[in-house]
């Protein structure tokens, strides 16, 4: 799979991100999970950010490894973070001073139990519904990784008997082989309770309902935050304030996700070709913002970058 000449593939360790002192001017150094979401949103980042006169890098690593970094100021900006699976991680570094919560950079995320559109319109709208209709699911959850948050719940649901699911199970697999449960009981005979979120591309390929929890089992609404180191933020106040402002909609995240993550289209091109093609977004990202060297107006050099690109 190509990916972008900036992205570091490789697993990386805490010292990797690490021991690289204050980063030279009008640079921005981002950090992702291997998401591919996450992945494509930080290279629409950057690619934004090049295009007014910045140099960027994006290195890969997991999101406890990114937090220190992040913490250290050896890496800016991450543009993953989960609420509220990942709260507790962010929180006491927030509460320090040392780390900013600049946005919520999608709109309408959601990590929760999910049914395919036939039991949806045979009334199964709510985990209450599920009970009645055992038999057609097996008595059976299917969740990805073995300690997945996720995968907790639901075992948790049924130790706890909620909604009177305590004689079903937790299949743990893969998302990979959680998907195939899904396409393989894609009929009117069974049907599958899975492990969903959104932004995924399982949202674009299949018609993916998300279950009401009235017991509050899944807890608060998902959301994706920016976060970035406070010394940075006051630093670059013009890249504070496209942060703060480049949020995107769930579907066009889902798009992204169906094309880098599971059509394996090449990075760049994906993050391109959707920049060139939304303008009017576009726009509004980089309202108020100026090249980094406070010359020009965003829009300005931008279009400009753009036209020259081409």
């Amino acid at each position: 799979m190509t990916q972008h000449s900036h992205v570091l593939r490789a697993g990386l360790l805490a010292a990797t991100l690490g021991a690289t002192g204050i980063a030279q001017a009008d640079e921005v150094r981002f950090a992702t999970p291997p998401w591919p979401g996450a992945t494509v949103k930080t290279e629409v980042a950057s690619q934004l950010l090049e295009r007014l006169g910045y140099a960027t890098s994006v290195k890969e690593a997991s999101t406890a490894i990114i937090l220190e970094a992040l913490v250290g100021g050896d890496i800016d900006v991450d543009m993953a973070l989960w609420r509220p699976s990942q709260g507790a991680m962010l929180d006491p570094r927030l509460e320090s001073g040392a780390l900013v919560e600049v946005a919520q950079n999608i709109q309408g995320a959601r990590f929760k139990l999910a049914v395919p559109g036939q039991a949806w319109e045979a009334g199964v709208h709510s985990m209450a519904d599920l009970a009645d209709h055992a038999e057609r699911f097996n008595h059976s959850f299917y969740g990805i990784e073995p300690g997945n948050v996720g995968n907790e719940i639901m075992q948790g649901a049924i130790e706890n008997d909620a909604y009177g699911l305590g004689d079903w199970r937790v299949v743990g697999s893969s998302v990979t082989g959680m998907l195939s449960q899904l396409e393989a009981n894609n009929d009117d005979a069974r049907w599958t309770a899975f492990l969903a979120w959104e932004p995924h591309w399982m949202n674009v390929v299949y018609d993916v309902h998300y279950l009401k929890d009235p017991e509050g089992l899944w807890g608060a609404d998902s959301t994706v935050s920016t976060i970035a180191n406070a010394d940075f933020l006051e630093r670059e106040p013009n890249v504070a304030a496209l942060l703060e402002q480049l949020v995107v909609p769930i579907e066009v995240q889902n798009a992204w996700v169906q094309a880098f993550g599971r059509e394996e289209r090449p990075l760049a091109e994906v993050a391109g070709e959707w920049l060139d093609a939304n303008p009017d977004r576009v726009g509004e990202w980089l309202e108020g913002i100026t090249t980094a060297d406070g010359s020009t107006p965003a829009l300005k050099a931008y279009t400009n970058a753009q036209l020259a690109d081409h």
